[in-house]
């Protein structure tokens, strides 16, 4: 390759794009309001729609989300069928539950080997704080494995339902380094080649680093 992968990074609009995703954010939302809003949003896929105890948060997502959101989307759909792992995209989903005031869309979100009511893998990317804790609205929905993107790179997280209270401050969730639905999945690999602007550099420097390490 002309660039190694540093350059490629380095050079990336990804990494120097100015344009902050807007939020919103009300509390005391009943959950009939919440149900109301997913009913008049239904056919604009645009903007992210969370709830957890009555507080509301709206994120309409930056440029830069939605190009690290895609590029992550196309690096691991890659890899699965390059391995001939059986997954189900399920995109954006809304999942919701009433009883434990709950509801989520992930960005990205995968169930492996057959589909299943709730994913086993959600993927977040989060360009700017919000003010709901997204693990907790995950473990209540019993989402095995979140994907959190934040400062340039992905960090895991694992739910231990059998031994919740050792992961108190993560809500159940064990901060993992490989995916226990992906162990051979290169994460470091990933988060690297999702900051390439260009989808077939992208594509071409992931499949270069999954061929040096096999």
């Amino acid at each position: 390759m002309v660039n190694t992968l540093k350059e490629l990074i380095e050079e990336s609009e990804l990494l120097h794009v100015d344009d902050s995703e807007q939020r919103f954010i009300t509390s005391y939302v009943r959950w009939e309001t919440y149900e109301a809003l997913l009913a008049k949003l239904e056919d604009n896929s645009h903007y992210r729609v969370t709830y957890l105890d009555g507080i509301l948060e709206i994120v309409s997502p930056s440029i830069r989300h939605e190009k690290v959101k895609k590029n992550l989307a196309m690096l691991l759909e890659h890899y699965m069928y390059r391995k001939r792992i059986n997954c189900i995209p399920m995109g954006s989903t809304t999942f919701r539950n009433k009883a434990k005031k709950a509801g989520v869309e992930p960005d990205e979100c995968y169930c492996i080997g057959e589909e299943k009511n709730i994913p086993d893998i959600a993927i977040e990317v989060n360009m700017t704080s919000g003010n709901i804790d997204k693990l907790e609205t995950y473990q209540r929905l019993g989402v095995k494995e979140v994907w959190m993107w934040k400062s340039n790179e992905l960090n895991l997280y694992h739910l231990r339902e059998e031994i919740p209270k050792r992961f108190v401050d993560t809500y159940g969730y064990e901060r993992i380094i490989k995916s226990e639905f992906l162990p051979e999945l290169d994460i470091s690999l990933l988060s690297q080649c999702a900051l390439i602007t260009n989808s077939l550099q992208c594509i071409d420097e992931f499949e270069q680093g999954l061929k040096s390490i096999e």
